[in-house]
């Protein structure tokens, strides 16, 4: 619940900031002449792309969390079998052993939503955040029925 009231309020900071950095370029096209308007433009164009960021984002988290629930319905959410040190981190071995026996799951299971969700998992275990992103992706995809990119 934390995690998620932590990314309201960042949602909403961003949302904000959004709102009066286009006003500020509004302001700049009003005044009309041929470097401010160029400017405003330029200054809008970066809340469009912030916004489109937080939205894919934030429809990626969504779906992610549907894809959570649902296999905890089934029973199938990992279990969190990780050895940790004394300061709480999780063990680096501990960690691969664990992403190896996924990344065989997944190999044996390619077309199988739920061990590409397991395999992010373990790729985030393994700080490993661009691939847990991908492997998300691949397992959302897969949920949705639609054609997965190697």
């Amino acid at each position: 619940m934390r995690a998620k009231i932590t990314y309201l309020v960042t949602a909403a900071v961003l949302v904000f900031y959004f709102v009066l950095v286009g006003s500020r370029g509004v302001m700049l096209i009003q005044s009309g002449t041929l470097l401010t308007v160029t400017f405003g433009v330029a200054v809008l164009i970066l809340p469009v792309i912030g916004l489109w960021f937080l939205w894919k984002n934030t429809q990626f988290v969504r779906k992610a969390n549907r894809l959570a629930a649902e296999l905890d319905a089934e029973g199938g959410l990992p279990v969190d079998e990780l050895k940790r040190t004394a300061s709480g981190r999780i063990d680096r071995d501990s960690a691969d052993e664990v992403f190896a026996r996924r990344k065989a799951e997944t190999e044996a299971f390619p077309d199988d939503w739920r061990c590409w969700f397991r395999l992010a998992v373990a790729y985030h275990d393994a700080r490993d955040t661009p691939r847990a992103r991908k492997a998300m992706q691949r397992a959302i995809a897969l949920h949705e029925g639609r054609t997965v990119q190697v």
